[in-house]
């Protein structure tokens, strides 16, 4: 069975001072669903590059949460963890799937700055291959520079999913297929491909 490294989000519980990793069991459902085991890394970056050297991943998925910490997030760990994956990624040919948050680190991450976009959290919209999405998120972008490439776009624009231009085993998205019950057909199937499961 193929392993998919899985980013979780950060909770920071101020009463108690406590940072939290966390992830939705949604998300351990649709891997499951896919034909893939879910390893959960916590944002600790020594013991991120640890479990990838022992382990024969397959695939590397980033999560929704957690705003960038240069749009006002609070969590630089998550930043520094999901950067690093990145890399990784590119240079061990690592497939790689960016959700919501997760599309939005690609697109900082090769050098995109984001925008604060009106009307895309909690609605449903169509999109330009005539598909329809949920939206749950603040920032995104209306034109990506190279090396991502845009796929899709709202019907106001924003870009909806981009693929690298020379790496396209590093994709994004920026709906969250782990949120519909059942899982899609659609949403399975771009999963399992770019997976390889």
């Amino acid at each position: 069975m193929t392993y998919v490294a899985i980013t979780q989000r950060v909770q920071v519980l101020t009463d108690i001072r406590e940072r939290r990793d966390a992830l939705s069991q949604e998300w351990v459902a649709l891997a499951m669903h896919c034909g893939f085991l879910p390893v959960l890394l916590p944002n600790h970056l020594d013991a991120v590059k640890t479990i990838l050297s022992e382990l024969p991943v397959g695939g590397i998925l980033l999560t929704g949460g957690n705003d960038l910490v240069s749009y006002g997030g609070d969590a630089p760990e998550r930043d520094e963890v999901e950067h690093f994956l990145v890399t990784y990624a590119m240079v061990q040919k690592v497939p790689l799937l960016g959700v919501c948050r997760g599309m939005q680190l690609l697109l900082n991450h090769f050098g995109t700055p984001l925008e604060h976009v009106e009307n895309h959290v909690r609605i449903e919209h169509t999109i330009s291959n005539g598909d329809r999405v949920n939206s749950y998120h603040n920032f995104g972008v209306k034109k990506c520079a190279a090396p991502l490439k845009s796929l899709y776009y709202s019907e106001d624009g924003v870009v909806e999913s981009v693929i690298h231009e020379n790496c396209p085993w590093i994709r994004g998205i920026m709906w969250h297929p782990e949120r519909y019950h059942p899982f899609r057909k659609g949403d399975i199937t771009m999963i399992k491909e770019l997976f390889y499961v």
